[in-house]
């Protein structure tokens, strides 16, 4: 998912102009993208002069800490080992089944492109 760096937005409006579903538009001088219009296509990304327009990768890291520091949280309630390794063990279910998304619109995506 595409996202804008509100620091590097200057307010041009290319984007907002170039969006072929009208997924952007300006709030309090900068761009803001609708997650549910948008499709995915790029040309916003591609036409950014200042480089605004980010991609979700970049959020990895920071996703990957925040992820780690609700973790440590959440631990802080548990009483025993036992519900701790519980915990973790739902924890690493539901991570193996954000992968196992992730995979299966990967391959629907590759058989398109076939």
């Amino acid at each position: 998912m595409p996202w804008i760096d509100k620091n590097r937005c200057t307010g041009c409006g290319i984007c907002v102009n170039i969006c072929p579903v009208k997924a952007i538009s300006m709030k309090e001088g900068k761009a803001e993208i609708d997650m549910d219009k948008c499709i995915r296509c790029g040309k916003c990304h591609d036409a950014c002069p200042q480089e605004a327009v980010r991609h979700d990768s970049e959020k990895i890291p920071i996703e990957v800490e925040e992820n780690i520091e609700k973790t440590k949280k959440l631990m802080e309630n548990f009483n025993t080992e036992e519900e701790e390794k519980a915990f973790l063990e739902r924890m690493i279910k539901h991570f193996n089944k954000e992968i196992k998304v992730a995979e299966k619109s990967i391959e629907n995506i590759r058989a398109k492109l076939m």
